[in-house]
């Protein structure tokens, strides 16, 4: 029997239950005995510290073991598509270039290629104290994979980061992802405090980071109503009107509900609500503590995992071994060749190759990208790639809700369920 295997990819620190809403609706959606889904667990919770690489190479031996498990049932993989959240998008990316290296592809088709608040880009940074920080802890405390999302890392023979190699035209990773025959990425246009717009939309600049709701024109489709299908310049705001003295009547008329600070398993009825808010000085220390020691412990456990890996005879003919090879032979050529034409352009007109070295500094709420995110953004936005942004505007965290994370705990997280199914639909069997 012909079998069209569909694989979905979690993200960082994640499990197989937090696609159980995709594998659900999809299911439902299109009831084909057909269509096989594998949501892969081989790559999960610490071990998404290993890095990018490492993850794919799970995933790929257990996409072929799946195969192989179909081929002794009696149903032959003709067609493949995979979906990764977060980071089990670029997970994803990696493992297409693994099934192409591997000769997967002779005999079966790419369908479907989709992400879902993928950090194509990586994480950029913002002119804000925090993302500073985090841009300096995030490769020392996430291992490997950190180092990767912050593009820090040298994977390359010559030194280039891994997303550069992915979304290099003349690598296997990039050729594997052209083949698909739809290639369709979600990202949330506001409030996603993890991955932002500007990475998952792969877009040069963040168009939403200084929009709010009235900015947008949402799609009136109800099936879909978090989906927007375009996006306008915000109107011109109304004028300032002087703010009320705090405490005066006025001032409670114009107080409105406002969105839980705590998630729902710590929203207590007074008075205990009262005694929590009272120990949070108290709490919030230790909590920050606690979570950089457990960042810690656990992206030392990878390292020692990754020495391993890397130690082990039998891994030689991974696709990072075999591509290392290829950077080694073909990147002096290259480097040698960019800088002739360099060095020829600044004789030919030197003023036009300085303004092309100096980026104008960007607007306050502009992500600071990097020349290589910018390479990296002008390589992806070539493939003829279908977006799609999801709008959640009253949530803190619209990263969970795009994918329905976990419905059981957090209800709010339902409301992803129109771009699921939006997904689920433009699925092609």
């Amino acid at each position: 029997m012909a079998t069209h295997l569909l694989v979905l990819v979690h993200g960082m620190w994640g499990n197989p239950n937090h696609l159980a809403e995709l594998d659900r609706i999809v299911k439902e959606t299109i009831p084909d005995s057909a269509l096989h889904v594998l949501r892969a667990e081989t790559n999960k919770d610490d071990s998404t510290y290993d890095g990018i690489d490492w993850g794919g190479e799970r995933v790929a031996e257990e996409i072929a073991a799946e195969v192989e498990k179909l081929k002794q049932e009696g149903r032959t993989v003709t067609r493949f598509s995979i979906t990764g959240y977060s980071l089990g998008g670029l997970v994803a990316r990696y493992v297409v270039g693994i099934l192409r290296q591997r000769g997967f592809f002779e005999n079966v088709v790419p369908v479907n290629f989709n992400t879902i608040a993928t950090p194509h880009l990586g994480l950029p940074r913002y002119k804000s104290f925090f993302s500073s920080l985090a841009s300096v802890l995030g490769p020392r405390l996430l291992s490997r994979t950190g180092e990767q999302f912050y593009c820090v890392d040298k994977w390359s023979a010559k030194g280039r980061p891994l997303l550069e190699v992915m979304a290099d035209s003349d690598r296997i990773f990039y050729q594997a992802l052209a083949a698909f025959e739809t290639i369709r990425i979600y990202a949330n246009a506001v409030n996603d405090n993890t991955v932002p717009y500007v990475t998952a939309a792969i877009e040069v600049e963040d168009i939403f980071a200084s929009r709010d709701s009235t900015g947008l024109e949402i799609d009136i489709d109800e099936k879909y109503p978090h989906l927007i299908k375009s996006y306008s310049l915000p109107p011109v705001p109304p004028p300032v009107t002087p703010k009320p003295t705090v405490l005066s009547p006025s001032w409670f008329k114009s107080r409105k509900p406002s969105r839980p600070f705590l998630p729902p398993f710590l929203q207590f009825r007074f008075p205990m609500n009262i005694a929590l808010y009272a120990s949070l000085p108290l709490l919030i220390p230790i909590f920050i503590s606690l979570a950089i020691v457990r960042l810690s412990l656990a992206a030392r456990s990878s390292r020692a995992r990754i020495r391993l890996l890397e130690n082990d005879a039998s891994n030689t003919q991974k696709l990072a071994h075999i591509l290392a090879q290829l950077e080694r032979q073909m990147e002096e050529a290259v480097v040698d060749l960019i800088e002739n034409e360099g060095a020829a352009e600044m004789q030919a007109d030197p003023e036009r190759a300085v303004d092309k070295r100096h980026e104008p500094k960007l607007p306050q709420e502009q992500p600071i990208l990097t020349p290589t995110q910018r390479s990296i953004a002008a390589s992806l936005n070539r493939l003829p790639i279908k977006k799609e942004r999801a709008f959640f505007p009253n949530v803190r965290n619209s990263h969970a809700i795009i994918i329905c994370r976990d419905v059981k705990n957090f209800e709010m997280h339902r409301e992803g369920a129109g771009v699921v199914r939006h997904w689920a639909t433009s699925f092609i069997l």
